[in-house]
């Protein structure tokens, strides 16, 4: 359980079927982290990013396309996909 409060509740990842919803939640003197996501034989290499200058929610990108309510639609091609999520800082 406590793995999964990690992943959960502070990393923000949740996945419902073939849906990745990304929404951290970390501390303000973490600038940044990055890991690995395997979906079948694909892999997706996620990096979150704080700012002090970002807005509201911030984004998630997909491969450089901006996706909708912080989730991404997990696809198994075989590939590797950039996921680049942007966090406003934390206060």
């Amino acid at each position: 359980w406590m793995y999964r409060l990690i992943v959960e509740s502070l990393l923000g990842l949740r996945r419902k079927g073939d849906t990745l919803r990304i929404a951290p939640c970390i501390p303000a003197d973490w600038p940044s982290y990055a890991m690995d996501y395997r979906y079948g034989n694909t892999t997706y290499r996620i990096s979150v990013v704080q700012s002090a200058s970002g807005s509201g929610d911030g984004k998630v990108l997909l491969d450089g396309i901006v996706q909708i309510e912080h989730a991404i639609a997990l696809v198994d091609d075989g590939c590797e996909h950039a996921v680049e999520v942007q966090v406003a800082l934390a206060r």
